[in-house]
């Protein structure tokens, strides 16, 4: 019985890890170079892997992609020499950098592919969608004259049609009620928010979650920020569990709206590069502020950066548990071809001289299979004694003792909340289920709360809205009701309901305010603040 239990409720972090981890190792710490390499003088040495491939094309006895092989041929070299070198295609390549720049040539909606149905959600404040008169809850029929409808259309498809160059056109058709509708939309800038939520949970303690670091992250937490002080903020959770990472110059720049003129916030060191420090600047605008930084085994890269420039110069507390550990930094090249070489040129070391990147010297398999290997050794529920040796043991400024050789160690550990997970949550959650069933609940229900407070403080979860959920998902997405299951599930079920329905009226700003108050470490961050 406990190993049936325990599967469940690790199975989904596993999945959640691994496809998290797949994004860390795309993720970017420096700005790009165009430096157009590509046609050097050595290149013929080099003709013999494009030979193999050719002959491997022709003659092989099954049939092969001659293109797609070179490519993961590039990738499986850069891996042997770290896991974090990377080689990205062309094609991939516009995507990424979308994310990295914090923002995109769109309309400016948000959707979820529902019953093989395009479902909007909400509606970007200000965004062409809507000056061209889409609401949230309308249904995509049809993208220039094409259907956006049946079990052929996907996210992807929908995002390549309504993406674009800005100033050019796009025809939409959508179904609202009864009626359908039809406008043309001209495409604009669309930020990519990385600051997704900044709110003050009581009168005293603001809370910011940054979900990546781009361009325009630095920017958007300064705002956020201000916003909180003018809203009384003395104290800040800072939320950057799950976010793997992006632009260092992100990290640093928020490090310094903390810490004091001259502080050290970064060291790198590389073979080109030579040693660099970075170091405060005068003016922070949170150097009076209390903060307090919420880790997880997903936070990699730039919030490892942050979180250790914190926790180095005593200027804070992070709670929750072991980072990522990546402590590698890379540069982007662009080729010739338009692809990207992301190499690894320095590695980076934290204000007392850690460095916090796992080992990888038994390759690239294992890197990956070792941070998947957390969720099965118990370092979900207690820290990993093994990593506190002497020779990682580093001080601060005031004595405490960190630790590197593996991510940033947490000061307050909290354990992973297993409360309510079972086999039947795990299902329910890793389908469509809590979309799909809450964008149906909101459409006659959009305009009910003035206020995500207000939400807060009056709605409650009924059981007769719980049953309806569970009836709605054997319905819809053949999930079996299962009474057992469900006895053991129903509170988390509750509160998953109440975030998700804030999510679909709110974003993320109102899913988190909502969740927040369930959530054990930003609970025991509230308790470290005080």
């Amino acid at each position: 019985m406990w190993n049936n239990s325990r599967s469940a409720i690790v199975l989904p972090l596993i999945l959640a890890a691994t496809l998290a981890s797949g994004m860390i190792l795309g993720n970017l710490l420096t700005p790009s170079k165009m430096n157009g390499y590509g046609n050097g003088k050595g290149s013929d040495k080099y003709q013999k892997i494009q030979d193999i491939i050719e002959v491997l094309d022709r003659k092989y006895v099954d049939s092969l992609d001659g293109e797609d092989l070179f490519e993961k041929t590039i990738s499986d070299m850069l891996h042997k020499l770290d896991p974090h070198s990377n080689y990205i295609p062309a094609k991939e390549l516009k995507a990424i950098n979308e994310s990295i720049e914090g923002k995109f040539g769109g309309v400016g909606i948000r959707f979820f592919l529902i019953r093989d149905t395009i479902c909007i959600t909400n509606i970007i404040s200000g965004s062409p969608s809507q000056s061209a008169g889409f609401k949230a809850g309308d249904k995509i029929v049809s993208i220039d004259g094409k259907s956006a409808v049946g079990k052929k259309i996907t996210n992807e498809k929908v995002m390549k049609m309504l993406k674009g160059t800005e100033g050019t056109s796009v025809k939409v058709k959508v179904k609202r009620g009864k009626k359908y509708i039809e406008n043309s939309i001209i495409r604009g800038s669309i930020p990519i928010e990385s600051v997704v939520a900044a709110y003050m949970i009581n009168s005293t303690t603001g809370f910011i979650k940054i979900d990546q670091f781009s361009v325009t992250t630095a920017i958007e937490f300064h705002e956020s920020a201000l916003y909180l002080k003018k809203k009384g903020m003395k104290h800040l959770i800072l939320d950057l569990r799950n976010n793997g990472g992006g632009v260092l110059t992100a990290a640093t720049d928020i490090a310094d709206e903390f810490l004091k003129n001259n502080v050290p916030m970064l060291i790198t060191k590389g073979k080109e590069l030579g040693k660099k420090t970075y170091r405060a600047t005068p003016g922070g605008i949170l150097e009076s502020t209390g903060v307090t930084i919420l880790i997880n085994a997903n936070s990699a890269s730039a919030s490892e950066i942050l979180a250790g420039a914190i926790q180095d110069n005593d200027r804070g507390t992070i709670v929750g548990r072991r980072s990522f550990g990546k402590g590698l930094v890379q540069e982007d090249i662009k080729l010739r071809d338009g692809s990207d070489l992301r190499l690894t040129i320095a590695r980076y070391y934290t204000p007392t001289g850690r460095c916090i990147q796992r080992p990888y010297d038994e390759g690239y398999d294992k890197y990956i299979e070792a941070q998947v290997d957390r969720y099965d050794n118990g370092e979900l529920y207690a820290p990993d004694s093994s990593l506190f040796v002497d020779s990682l043991k580093f001080k601060t400024p005031k004595g405490k003792i960190v630790y590197g050789g593996g991510g940033i160690m947490p000061d307050v550990f909290v354990p992973f909340d297993s409360t309510g997970f079972n086999w039947y949550f795990t299902e329910l959650r890793f389908s469509q289920a809590f979309t799909a069933f809450t964008f149906d609940y909101v459409q006659d229900k959009r305009n009910k709360w003035p206020t995500v407070e207000e939400y807060a403080r009056s709605f409650k979860v009924s059981d007769e809205l719980i049953y309806s959920f569970v009836r709605y998902a054997e319905k819809e997405m053949k999930i079996k009701q299962n009474t057992q299951g469900l006895l053991g599930c129903k509170t988390l079920i509750s509160e998953t309901l109440k975030a998700e329905i804030a999510r679909q009226l709110w974003t993320e700003h109102g899913y988190f305010q909502i969740v927040n108050a369930f959530d054990n470490e930003v609970q025991k961050a509230l308790k470290v603040s005080r």
